[in-house]
């Protein structure tokens, strides 16, 4: 991903946020844009789309930083930004997939050499892309990220109980869909 410290820099500028306002932006930013890129690549799984769709959650994030109520979840609300902007990217580009495909009738089945690995990926995201959203973000950021539940709590403001039951839910769902 571009370096951050140098996009923030070129991204805020005095006349949309006071100077304290600018730095404390910036510091938030890099401390959150790792994270928000990790967080769009898991739903899209594309570098180039995830470091675009960060880039954007950065500029959203900007525009509305001024009005944010409580800046200590600044790095929750970027997180939730990107999640919806990476799957709003991804319903974007099935629906022009589909479009595509049905100009130039081009629509066939898979190719039989995929690996039974990358069928089980496939599976598996598919299962996950079904699942609903809050039980979604939770699955992506504690068991793809790798997030203790603490972290995912207060990524996603909720309580640590929620978020447990969220997982549970979620994983009940998978063990489901995958059998």
């Amino acid at each position: 991903m571009h370096d951050v410290a140098e996009w923030a820099g070129r991204l805020v500028s005095p006349s949309v946020l006071s100077d304290e306002l600018a730095r404390e932006f910036e510091a938030r930013l890099a401390d959150s844009s790792t994270l928000a890129f990790r967080v769009a690549y898991s739903v899209l799984r594309q570098r180039q789309d995830a470091e675009d769709v960060a880039q954007d959650a950065f500029v959203r994030a900007h525009r509305s930083f001024a009005g944010l109520r409580d800046r200590d979840k600044f790095r929750g609300w970027l997180v939730r930004m990107t999640f919806r902007l990476a799957l709003d990217r991804r319903r974007s580009d099935r629906r022009r997939a589909t479009r595509e495909l049905e100009t130039t009738a081009i629509a066939g089945p898979r190719p039989d050499e995929l690996a039974i690995e990358g069928q089980r990926a496939a599976r598996l995201w598919a299962a996950i892309d079904a699942l609903p959203e809050k039980l979604r973000l939770v699955t992506v950021l504690a068991a793809i990220e790798g997030r203790s539940v603490a972290e995912v709590a207060k990524l996603v403001d909720a309580p640590e109980g929620t978020v447990k039951s969220r997982l549970f839910d979620a994983r009940k769902i998978l063990a489901e869909k995958l059998r």
